[in-house]
């Protein structure tokens, strides 16, 4: 007997709940996504309209899935910048943003691999700390910073020297995240790391990853990056796949 039912279902459930994990974010999601679809619904069909015959009864049949699809990528849009914005100012921001680059080839972790300034484990006891994310990928190594600029200028370096001690010849950049000159915001930080020149391969990459991860991590191990909705949103669901 065949499961397309449930897993019909399923997706369904998945969908709903990043809706309403979404709406928490974004109180005003249901009337853009609402509006959209109306919106594309009524293109369609006042072009089949126009050209008359049986084209009006197509777009009518292409106007209802048309509709969905324009709402879904409403939802994951508006998703992703409410998303960023409840990250902003957070402890551990650079390190939920780069949540499901492992999708796009690259090796990244939540957790930073080197702190200096927190006093405990828990994110209070975080607050104002310096830390350093790691992600490696085809255009090479990137050191990520977040906190205090001092610190954060001082941790970059000593973890510039690790890597380069273990990968030698790899490039590695060195970036801060912030809005300030020479910062990534949140935002764009995923976004980034995906339009940079890739220079290794991919069996090179696999590599580098294992001397990477010889360096070990930090010790006692920390909490997880930062997610404000508390609830993981599934990508797939938001595109309504």
């Amino acid at each position: 007997m065949s499961d397309a039912p449930e897993k019909k279902q399923g997706r369904i459930a998945e969908i709903r709940q990043a809706y309403r994990a979404i709406k928490s974010l974004d109180p005003r999601l249901g009337w853009w996504m609402l509006g959209v679809a109306l919106a594309t619904a009524a293109v369609i069909i006042a072009v089949g309209a126009v050209i008359g015959g049986g084209w009006l009864w197509y777009g009518v049949i292409v106007a209802v899935p048309s509709a969905l699809l324009a709402a879904t990528v409403v939802m994951n849009r508006r998703g992703n910048t409410a998303m960023y914005n409840a990250l902003e100012g957070q402890v551990g921001a650079a390190g939920a943003a780069l949540t499901g680059m492992g999708k796009r080839g690259w090796y990244a972790a939540q957790e930073p691999v080197a702190m200096d300034g927190a006093r405990g484990t828990r994110p209070q006891d975080m607050v104002g700390a310096a830390m350093v994310f790691r992600a490696l990928g085809r255009p090479g190594i990137v050191l990520i910073g977040e906190g205090p600029a001092g610190r954060v200028a001082r941790l970059l370096k000593q973890e510039e020297k690790k890597v380069a001690r273990v990968a030698p010849g790899v490039p590695v950049h060195l970036w801060t995240v912030g809005d300030g000159a020479d910062q990534v915001p949140v935002r764009k930080l995923s976004g980034k790391l995906t339009k940079m020149r890739p220079v290794l391969t991919k069996a090179e990459v696999a590599v580098v990853n294992k001397r990477l991860t010889s360096l070990g991590g930090l010790r006692p191990p920390i909490p997880k990056g930062v997610d404000p909705t508390k609830v993981r949103m599934d990508r797939k669901a938001m595109r309504g796949r």
